[in-house]
């Protein structure tokens, strides 16, 4: 899952981005609200965790901008629509007031600094859970097993040891389930923006997997590659 983070502090949007992708989240961090906006506007994120004091556009302003776009944008594919785009709004302010004009901006909730970090995190895991398409409590693809809560994954009742990015990669996998997925389609997927790395790299991670898969019982095949479009599960 990939996460915004709006915040004009240097330390903690550093603290919350090793904290998420600890988690393994994927992260970008926007210091503005003209830069959040600009990525908000290319990328579809899972969730954007929003500071209300920002330069250049506030984070009120921010959400309202982003709920209007919602509201009176072209109609999604209803076979992939997520709905509207779950905020978490952070702020130093703490007054009732303070409170209702960020929810009635189209927050989803409410976070006063200084706050528990762990609070923070389960926070964000309700808003993905309740924002997500895919919250179910496991993905399957034949004997294959994923538990996104844990990222745990088994092949065949067999345990599977996975990297993140394996873990990551294969989740998206079964999420796509026969549509293929070219290889910059996974890189703009699973990396940060600014932290892109070359298409080989997920032909390695592929390779990996398949390995792996193979050593409980797989096809060679069960990850199958599209000559010329990337991937998908067999």
């Amino acid at each position: 899952m990939r996460i915004l983070i709006v915040e004009d502090d240097v330390q903690l949007s550093e603290v919350l981005t090793e904290a998420l992708t600890r988690r393994q989240y994927v992260v970008d961090v926007a210091r503005d609200g003209r830069a959040a906006w600009d990525l908000i506007d290319a990328i579809r994120y899972d969730l954007i965790v929003l500071d209300v004091t920002l330069p250049k556009l506030n984070g009120i302003q921010l959400c309202q901008q982003l709920r209007a776009a919602e509201i009176s944008g072209p109609k999604p594919d209803p076979k992939h629509d997520q709905g509207a785009v779950p905020v978490l709004m952070l702020t130093a302010r703490d007054t009732v007031a303070d409170k209702i004009l960020g929810l009635d901006a189209g927050a989803d909730d409410y976070v006063t600094k200084p706050f528990d970090l762990e609070e923070l995190m389960a926070r964000v895991r309700a808003l993905l859970r309740r924002g997500s398409a895919n919250s179910a409590l496991s993905l399957s693809w034949g004997q294959l097993q994923l538990n996104p809560s844990t990222h745990e994954a088994s092949y065949a009742d067999c345990p599977l040891t996975l990297t993140p990015k394996e873990y990551a990669l294969l989740e998206l996998l079964v999420a796509s389930g026969r549509r293929i997925l070219s290889r910059s389609g996974i890189i703009e997927k699973l990396w940060p923006v600014g932290d892109t790395p070359a298409e080989e790299t997920v032909t390695s991670h592929m390779r990996g997997l398949r390995h792996k898969l193979k050593a409980l019982g797989a096809a060679d095949d069960f990850i199958e590659t599209v000559h010329g479009l990337g991937y998908r599960l067999k």
